[in-house]
């Protein structure tokens, strides 16, 4: 089974964006820098995560995104199908032509079968399973705050 980039990073986008649920809409560029996911891909992902109504835009100054559904709601497999993701393990994606005209290969009952443990597997992960965890592996850490990391400036002496 091979799951590309674009599931993994819909995925790490979308915790992301669920660890600041609550605060407002969060920019992708914020999560653009948090997790090093190009602002361009991350356009094109939170795209399709809207249409497929996991996320929903807000327009204006202190725009964003924020979650459509809430955390309990939403599995690791809807965010990985939202982006177009197939979960598939075979050589054929499920069409049972894995040697042409042949038909299926001799292992292709197997990979399917992976396949259907996988789905599985990521339907029962839900978003709020992965923020508790999350949440438990840094307890010391705000992951609601959104800090500017960035050295103070200093300003200029006031003119008396």
């Amino acid at each position: 089974m091979r799951l590309t980039t674009r599931g993994r990073f819909a995925v790490t986008a979308v915790l992301d964006l669920a660890l600041r649920s609550g605060r407002g809409p969060v920019a992708l560029a914020d999560i653009s820098q948090r997790q090093k996911i190009s602002l361009s891909y991350l356009e094109q992902l939170f795209g399709k995560l809207r249409k497929n109504h996991l996320v929903n835009s807000v327009r204006g100054p202190g725009g964003g995104y924020v979650l459509a559904k809430p955390v309990e709601a939403v599995s690791v497999a809807d965010i990985i199908l939202a982006v177009d993701e197939p979960i598939d393990a075979t050589n054929c994606g499920g069409q049972r032509n894995c040697r042409g005209e042949e038909g299926q290969c001799i292992t292709h009952d197997l990979w399917e079968g992976l396949n259907d443990h996988i789905f599985t597997y990521l339907r029962a992960v839900t978003l709020a399973q992965l923020v508790d965890e999350q949440r438990r592996r840094n307890p010391g850490v705000n992951v609601l705050e959104v800090r500017d990391m960035r050295p103070a400036r200093k300003l200029p002496a006031a003119v008396a």
